[in-house]
């Protein structure tokens, strides 16, 4: 029996054309791939969840891969349909890696290297005050934001009394902030896809900014990372439990030691303007990710099949 799965792809810096060689390299497979399956037309309805007309919910898997439009209810949706069938990511390891604070205090329990960081009430300006003491220069974070937006370098007190009034207006329920590390403004950004290493980039701050974020102004240039980079990356997503993501790490020039700055849960692939520069990682990525989607796709139609027999049994038990 064929398998079928759903897709939602971002489409802009190439995604389409990604979207394209992943639907063949799943057709050869005796996979078919229904696309453009946004949770943003979707409705449930009863026990199923119907996109366009169609039982999305039926479906043997969902591939969600797309940062930029997402939503409160999209993401209840997604929430949804993983309770009934395989994703990638789950919905867990996604709303794990959209939240910093929770990534970050799951990795210092592992024993994975973060930037020292607090999580405080939004009343409690005071222990903000007794921080920027101590570290001399901190980052505040919005614990769900991407590319670099909301982050606030405070390099003293002056500049946090500044910044609270305006934090205290947008009625956050707490603040969220990390240390500010000594680094040479540039990170390394590794790509990881079902547990193995795909492929690695730089990214360089623009001018005196400290932020390396392309959306933020900073640049990509080639890097090749070194084993203590690649196993701290991979570590990073199995606590995650990410089947994807890509890792931002930067070396502490204080602590002598690489840190993981951020696990991202729909790291891009590389745009055509990357790829001529080099970055020659995106086959190897569409050949794991279709690997993972066969492999994920023949448990769900087992455990399917399992399911039914048992139905079957207690049916006939019943009669």
């Amino acid at each position: 029996m064929s398998r079928r799965i759903g897709m939602w792809m971002y489409q802009n810096g190439g995604g389409d054309k990604i979207e394209k060689k992943i639907i063949k390299k799943l057709r050869e497979r005796d996979i078919k791939c229904v696309t453009g399956i946004n949770p943003r037309q979707a409705i449930a309805e009863n026990g199923d969840i119907i996109h366009n007309g169609r039982v999305a919910s039926s479906l043997d898997l969902f591939f969600s891969y797309n940062a930029g439009e997402q939503t409160q209810y999209q993401v209840f949706l997604y929430q949804a349909l993983n309770r009934i069938m395989p994703m990638i990511n789950s919905y867990e390891a996604f709303s794990l890696t959209e939240d910093k604070f929770q990534t970050s205090f799951l990795l210092q329990n592992h024993g994975v290297a973060t930037a020292d960081f607090k999580l405080c009430h939004r009343d409690d300006s005071e222990q903000l005050r007794e921080i920027i003491r101590k570290w001399d220069k901190m980052v505040y974070k919005p614990t769900d934001g991407w590319g670099g937006m909301g982050l606030t370098k405070i390099e003293n007190e002056a500049t946090l009394d500044m910044l609270l009034p305006l934090l205290n207006q947008m009625d956050l329920r707490f603040f969220y902030v990390e240390k500010f590390l000594n680094y040479d403004n540039t990170d390394f950004r590794v790509d990881i896809v079902d547990g193995q290493f795909v492929g690695c980039y730089g990214r360089k701050a623009n001018g005196t900014d400290w932020r390396t974020n392309i959306t933020s102004g900073g640049s990509i240039f080639l890097r090749e990372p070194d084993d203590a980079v690649i196993n701290l990356a991979k570590k990073a997503v199995k606590v995650c439990g990410a089947d994807i993501a890509g890792v931002d790490i930067i070396y502490d020039l204080e602590r002598e030691e690489y840190v993981v700055i951020e696990v991202n849960g729909i790291p891009a692939f590389a745009t055509p303007e990357q790829e001529k520069m080099g970055l020659n990682f995106n086959d190897k990525k569409i050949e794991l990710i279709v690997d993972l989607i066969d492999r994920k796709t023949i448990k769900s139609g087992n455990d399917k099949r399992d399911k039914k027999k048992k139905k079957n049994k207690t049916d006939k038990k019943g009669k």
